[in-house]
This record gives C-alpha cells, sequence and structure tokens, in this order.
C-alpha cells in the first residue's frame, strides 16, 4: 500500500529534496507551504516526474488551525497518514543576541519551536495506536547549531534547534510504545536558501571549506538520512540524533 507523509516547509530546500527522493520510492506527499504557492507546485511537479503522488497544503506551522487543516486535508486526500517530516524553519539575519528585538525572537521560536511541537503532537495524535492510529513515524529536522550554539549569528535559531533536539528524545520514549518511532537529523553547512533569508547567501560555500570533508552537504545527501529514517530499514532506530555535517 502506497505510504503518505505530510512535510512541512517542503516547497524549497531539504524539504523539495526529500519529496522528490520519497517520490522516487513511490510515496505520496502533502508539499506544505506558507506563502510561495508556485514553488510548493514546482515540488509537486518534481514528485509526480519521480513517480509518486503529491499535494500542495498551504498553512503556518505555528498557527494550530492550519496545522490542524495541513494534516485533515493530506489525510482526506490520500486516505492516510504514515509520516511527518517536520522540516519547516526560518532564520534571521546574523547579529548578536544583544542586537534582537522582541519581534525577531518570538517569530523565530513561534516557528521553529512551537511549529514543530505542533505538528509533533498533531502527528501523535492521528498515528498512536492508542488513540487508533496504525503506528508511523517522525523525522524532525534540526540543525547542528543546537550543539554548535551559533555565536554572533543566530544563538536564538540554535536554542531553537535545541527544543526540537530534546523534544525527540522526549517523544521518542513516549511514542515508541505506541507503535511511533521519533528521530532527528542535524544537517550542518548545506547549500540551500535559508542562508539567503540570513543575509548571507554565499555563507554554506565559504564555511563548508572548513568542515573535514572540505565542502557544503547538498539538499539531497540530508534527504537520503530522512528517507532512510522514514524506511523500514530503521526500523530499530528512535530517539536518534543524526548529524549530517561533514564532520563539523
Amino acid at each position: 500500500m502506497t505510504q503518505t507523509v505530510l512535510i512541512t516547509g517542503g516547497s524549497r530546500g531539504i524539504g523539495r529534496a526529500t519529496a522528490r527522493l520519497l517520490g522516487a520510492r513511490g510515496w505520496s506527499v502533502g508539499v506544505n507551504y506558507t506563502q510561495n504557492l508556485a514553488a510548493a507546485q514546482e515540488t509537486v511537479a518534481e514528485v509526480e516526474r519521480a513517480g509518486g503522488r503529491a499535494l500542495p497544503v498551504a498553512g503556518d506551522v505555528a498557527n494550530e488551525a492550519d496545522v490542524i487543516a495541513m494534516f485533515d486535508q493530506t489525510e482526506q486526500t490520500f486516505g492516510r497518514l504514515d509520516a511527518l517530516v517536520n522540516n519547516a524553519g526560518i532564520v534571521a539575519p546574523s547579529m548578536q543576541l544583544a542586537d534582537m528585538d522582541l519581534a525577531r525572537l518570538t517569530r523565530i521560536f513561534n516557528v521553529n519551536v512551537l511549529g514543530a511541537y505542533l505538528c509533533a503532537r498533531e502527528a501523535a495524535r492521528r498515528m498512536s495506536t492508542d488513540r487508533g492510529g496504525a503506528g508511523g513515524v517522525i523525522v524532525n529536522v534540526s540543525s547542528a547549531a543546537a550543539r554548535l550554539g551559533s555565536p554572533n549569528e543566530y544563538v536564538d535559531y540554535a536554542g531553537a534547534k535545541g527544543a526540537v533536539d530534546t523534544m525527540t528524545l522526549g517523544l521518542a520514549k513516549e511514542l515508541g510504545p505506541r507503535g511511533v518511532r521519533v528521530n532527528a537529523v542535524r544537517p550542518g553547512l548545506i547549500d540551500t536558501e535559508i542562508h539567503a533569508s540570513g543575509g548571507k547567501p554565499d555563507r554554506a560555500a565559504q564555511l563548508g571549506s572548513t568542515t573535514p570533508l572540505g565542502r557544503p552537504g547538498r539538499a539531497d545527501e540530508v534527504a537520503e538520512t530522512i528517507v532512510w529514517l522514514l524506511s523500514d530499514a530503521a526500523s530499530y532506530v528512535t530517539g536518534a540524533l543524526i548529524d549530517v555535517a561533514g564532520g563539523r
């Protein structure tokens, strides 16, 4: 039977690469986006070209009603929900914490922490075997920033991803007896658009050379790890935080 996944922030970067790879494995994919419908539609087209089915799903992960609607739309369209890739995340321009205003901090934590928790909660409600679900998998997309701290750049983002790591550990223990595996990937310097949104479009290329592997990573390299965690090949893996960071 075809499996179904909802990927938050699925219209670009790691989310798009994961959607495309899952399409090639025959999955049905809910491609969540916030504003850029055209980008989400391009991801949908890539999934379909790869051999899967896909649907653009609008919604802000920091809005509870949107989150519930996203899950409803995905389940109603494809008839089931087997997995969540909890990927939506944002950064803001690089600066020291002393220079960050409340509006920035609120938005960073609303999307990266509250949004991740709301989506994980909704997945748990629908997939847990003790609540009528058939089990499933959650993969949270964290960041190497959670252990590096991102000084002088994104201390707020790093802290938010630290919360995602902690949620992963606790939720894996909570949901393991209920048929749901929960893991996280922690990407390092990956060449995606997120650096441009932080005001440093060349950041991955510039810093990638400082990693032990000597280059930035690619979104498809992170996607391979996510897809493995979603698969039966990882059936005894839960509560893992897997770095995809080139040794950084």
